[in-house]
């Protein structure tokens, strides 16, 4: 009985390594064509987005703080009086912390302190023809921090979409020209995905007041914006 037990525990075992090592259900090997194609949209922007601050320094927290609360109050009602709608605004930093100071001559801590406090406010400008004398008049209006202006385009959804198929068509052409060189054919699409690089770009200058003084000065050219699409395609072959 024993004997016939070991034998039966044999033979399954047997079984289930000649399973393990046949071919896994669903695994046809199929050979794959992987391709990247790439669409592009051309826009002019007509969306803007402008950081702005004011920047405060005082030997005291609470003496700062007031400085740095009523300069960027009349900052923030100089923008709605230029014609910003209220939602358009947002406030996005307000921080403050203490700075040692330091001898000018020895480079060495002088035991003093300065506190300083920022805060920043983000402005929408959806009129860019505005744009230039909105950046005067926050500067003039005590603004001393302007970190970036950042162009867009409002609704680029269709162009998105057409650059899409623009980059499938490319990595179709791809694939048919490469495939036609090995001497195969393409079979059906195994897989694709797509990213699309549809981030605004950044123009403009960062730092303190000089900074923000000359980069309103300078007449805004918006110029053109290239958002682009790449398609990965994975092909299978004849």
């Amino acid at each position: 009985m024993k004997t016939k037990s070991l034998i039966l525990f044999a033979v399954m075992t047997l079984a289930l390594l000649l399973s393990a090592c046949g071919p896994t259900a669903g695994n046809s090997n199929v050979r794959t064509l992987n391709v990247s194609g790439t669409g592009q949209a051309n826009l002019a922007p007509d969306i803007a987005y402008i950081y702005v601050g004011v920047h405060t320094e005082n030997p005291t927290a609470a003496a700062a703080v007031t400085a740095n609360n009523s300069q960027t109050q009349t900052v923030i009602q100089a923008i709605k009086d230029f014609g910003i709608d209220e939602k358009d605004i947002r406030t996005t930093n307000f921080s403050i912390y203490p700075q040692d100071k330091y001898d000018p001559q020895t480079g060495t801590p002088t035991g003093d302190k300065t506190y300083v406090v920022d805060n920043t406010v983000y402005v929408t400008v959806r009129k860019l023809d505005q744009l230039g004398d909105l950046l005067d008049t926050v500067v003039g209006a005590g603004a001393n921090t302007v970190n970036s202006v950042q162009f867009d385009v409002a609704d680029k959804a269709d162009a998105l979409k057409q650059a899409r198929a623009d980059a499938v068509k490319d990595a179709e052409a791809q694939a048919k020209s490469l495939a036609e060189a090995a001497g195969v054919s393409l079979g059906e699409i195994q897989s694709i995905g797509f990213f699309d690089n549809s981030q605004p770009i950044f123009e403009g200058k960062g730092g303190g007041g000089a900074v923000a003084a000359d980069a309103a000065s300078v007449p805004i050219q918006p110029g053109q914006l290239t958002f682009t699409v790449t398609v990965n395609i994975s092909y299978a072959l004849k």
